[in-house]
């Protein structure tokens, strides 16, 4: 729920995103959320830049850490233990590697993926996938690579997409851009730029269901909410807390 932002204009599968000269983020941001279930917080999650030593193709990353469990009464009953890693390109924001370990009630997967952008191929345990561009995300890069993109010249309903890779295939996100509104958060007051990312009905969304995210309107580009109504009620993220911003909120 919570990659998705905007960018200047509508884009087709073949081109590139823009990116701003300096990323939205640092390494040290650390930022914590909370999945609401109606008025009962169902799940936590931390997202984390980190330092790292690690490089590909000769290239410095940024390695992005991401874990999420279920609390209170959801934890007695349906226990979840996320944990994924995803390994960027300093400059480009694109992949390198991606893992993850899912750990949900009995339910156990570990996956692993190797992008290789001018190549246009991601090979991962799963096999080996030809992808439509040389902008190819895991769902984590994605969230940050976003953050950063050039907004400058955005209208209301623009609408742009994001590729990723996600278990066995290539998918394509589509993000429209609704307009400005000021959120309540634990942050504060915050002016928020507004979005709507695709959703595809299932087992948990109904045909008519919406996703809407609020990222703050400033230099660091922090999604502070998400909400999204289900088959049964509705499912909201909210933002707890924020460390180690690039800018201070509402500045940027």
């Amino acid at each position: 729920m919570i990659f998705a932002l905007a960018t200047l204009c509508k884009f087709g599968a073949a081109q590139e995103l823009p990116i701003k000269k300096e990323a939205a983020f640092k390494e040290g941001e650390v930022l914590t959320y909370k999945l609401k279930y109606g008025f009962i917080t169902a799940a936590e999650a931390t997202i984390k830049v980190q330092a790292t030593d690690m490089k590909f193709d000769g290239n410095p990353t940024y390695r992005l850490v991401v874990d999420a469990r279920t609390s209170g009464t959801f934890d007695i009953f349906y226990k979840i233990r996320d944990h994924y890693d995803s390994y960027i390109d300093k400059t480009e924001l694109t992949p390198y590697f991606y893992q993850e370990d899912i750990r949900e009630a009995s339910y156990r997967r570990q996956d692993k993926a190797r992008f290789y952008q001018d190549g246009k191929k991601v090979v991962a345990n799963t096999g080996t996938y030809t992808t439509p561009t040389t902008q190819t995300f895991d769902l984590v890069s994605a969230y940050y690579f976003a953050r950063s993109l050039d907004i400058s010249k955005l209208k209301i309903n623009d609408t742009f997409k994001l590729n990723y890779f996600l278990g066995d295939e290539i998918s394509s996100l589509e993000i429209q851009y609704v307009g400005k509104e000021t959120i309540k958060s634990k942050l504060g007051n915050i002016s928020c730029l507004k979005f709507s990312p695709s959703i595809k009905p299932g087992r948990i969304f109904r045909k008519d269901s919406k996703l809407y995210l609020w990222i703050t309107d400033d230099g660091n580009r922090v999604p502070v909410k998400a909400q999204v109504e289900i088959l049964v009620g509705s499912v909201t993220l909210e933002i707890k807390s924020a460390e180690g911003l690039k800018y201070p909120i509402g500045k940027g």
